[in-house]
């Protein structure tokens, strides 16, 4: 992510950057991303000419796109999609999401999709609510980095072109149709308030809605945990 920022200014396409090692893997909030040898950590970084809500959609076309790369080398029966950003394999964390922008105007200047893969290993000493998992680990076949990027890369611009012709509104259904745990009570923690629910769906925007005691909830931003 940070490389892709700093080619941000000097780059006239669409480019996918992947790191063959990382001293500084992030997640979500800050939160350190491990990524041992012969797993997948790459970025694309793009100017897809949209507001920052509409860019921040993209996470879920990500998804998409991660779940069909992955369907090619583990049954796709073992793949699940969690809210926000997470690619769940046999319940255990295989993959997950970050999206960055930059602009001051109406559109974004750039956006940056990074994803991260267990591929071959899983990270050491991690605790977790989702155990980190391997495809290999999970009885998949094995992928080196570069490959697996390049089905990556085609599943996503199959994605983009899906929502540029058919709108959020079927990037939104084909994620609803792998989501982990929909029709169940989920858990979500936000910085000040903990919430249980009934997992409803996901609004036009892309926020969570739980079915609460005190009725339905939009969530916009959370932790999600499972019983």
């Amino acid at each position: 992510m940070l490389e892709a920022a700093r080619q941000a200014p000097d780059l006239t396409g669409p480019t996918w950057i992947m790191a063959r090692t990382q001293t500084e893997g992030r997640g979500r909030q800050g939160k350190p991303w491990a990524n041992p040898i012969g797993n997948l950590a790459a970025t694309l970084i793009y100017r897809p000419e949209v507001t920052p809500m509409e860019a921040a959609k993209r996470s879920f076309m990500a998804a998409n796109a991660l779940y069909e790369a992955l369907s090619l080398y583990v049954d796709r029966t073992q793949l699940a999609l969690k809210w926000p950003n997470d690619v769940l394999l046999d319940g255990g964390k295989v993959a997950g999401i970050l999206l960055e922008s930059s602009g001051q105007g109406t559109f974004v200047d750039w956006l940056s999709i990074g994803v991260g893969v267990n591929l071959a290993n899983v990270p050491r000493g991690v605790e977790a609510a989702f155990p980190p998992i391997s495809v290999l680990g999970a009885g998949g076949r094995l992928a080196k980095p570069e490959e697996f990027l390049c089905v990556l890369a085609d599943a996503f611009a199959t994605q983009e072109d899906k929502m540029r012709r058919l709108g959020f509104t079927r990037i939104r259904e084909d994620w609803l149709a792998r989501a982990a745990r929909l029709g169940e009570t989920i858990v979500a923690r936000t910085a000040k308030e903990t919430h249980e629910g009934l997992f409803d769906t996901i609004d036009s925007d892309g926020n969570l809605v739980l079915i609460t005691a005190k009725g339905p909830k939009a969530i916009a931003a959370a932790d999600v945990y499972f019983d």
